[in-house]
């Protein structure tokens, strides 16, 4: 048991604990409801369906655009981001047997994650849009950003791989059952979850990135893209532009709150299909 003196110790660290929780809640409640109300103001179907307009441009109409911008460049580096993330993690999971290799791997990949994103977005604009020749587009965008939440998704699916039943594992092996069969119909689908929701993480981390898209990408103004290689705007971007460029605060508040709300719904849709999963 602990005396009236020890509990005299703790008592300090206690404090400390419940300040610093109830100041990171308040925080995120005080920013939260700020951008809320401001943004309200601002929310209607006109708003959400409408292409900017006025002069300067944006200081009226909507966001309709930069709305189905965003979609897409989410959904290119989602896509890309995994093709790269996946693969590499389940190598370094299962596959890799050298201790250096797997050093280096992880070296790299945490190196990648500590890149300034300003800084891939120029490598983006040389190499994808200059080089290749894919211009300034939903595709360059998309794939810098991809190249973005790379280490994001690869650290956490691996982590993912690595935490899943050993037992399971074992006795699928011991069986005379490969491993790539095991794989592929035991650990994958019984880690898919968790892999869905490090993907709709690293896909709300794409999502409110501006410096990557600022060169490959996001434009000033877009109608909704046709294709991969059109420009396209995007809420990040068209919110550095409001604001940045003081077109209206009263819009940027606006966009602000229509992006929280889908980074928002991107987190929220894989915990509910999970849960829904798991009842039946």
């Amino acid at each position: 048991m602990v005396n009236d003196k020890g509990k005299a110790s703790l008592f300090p660290l206690r404090l400390w604990l419940f300040s610093s929780a109830f100041f990171v809640i308040a925080s995120l409640c005080v920013l939260f409801g700020y951008i809320f109300i401001q943004g309200g103001r601002e929310l209607s179907l006109s708003f959400l369906t409408n292409t900017p307009q006025g002069f300067p441009l944006g200081v009226e109409g909507g966001i309709w655009p930069a709305i189905v911008g965003s979609f897409w460049f989410t959904t290119i580096a989602c896509a890309f981001g995994s093709f790269l993330a996946l693969p590499t993690a389940i190598f370094l999971a299962f596959y890799a047997k050298t201790t250096w290799i797997v050093s280096l791997c992880h070296f790299l990949i945490h190196s990648m994650a500590g890149i300034p994103s300003i800084i891939l977005g120029l490598f983006g604009y040389t190499f994808f849009v200059v080089t290749l020749g894919f211009g300034v587009s939903l595709l360059s965008g998309g794939l810098i950003l991809g190249i973005m939440i790379f280490p994001f998704i690869e650290v956490r699916v691996e982590k993912t791989l690595l935490e899943f039943p050993n037992n399971i594992t074992q006795a699928s092996i011991s069986l005379g059952i490969t491993k790539t069969w095991t794989l592929f119909h035991l650990i994958l689908p019984g880690c898919m979850d968790d892999i869905a929701k490090t993907i709709a993480l690293g896909g709300s981390f794409a999502m409110g990135a501006t410096a990557p898209i600022l060169f490959t990408g996001a434009v000033l103004f877009a109608p909704s893209p046709r294709s991969v290689f059109s420009p396209a705007m995007a809420l990040s971007n068209h919110l550095y532009i409001l604001v940045g460029q003081g077109i209206s605060i009263s819009k940027a508040y606006g966009t602000a709150l229509v992006l929280i709300v889908l980074l928002l719904i991107l987190n929220v849709v894989p915990l509910v299909i999970n849960m829904c999963r798991k009842e039946r």
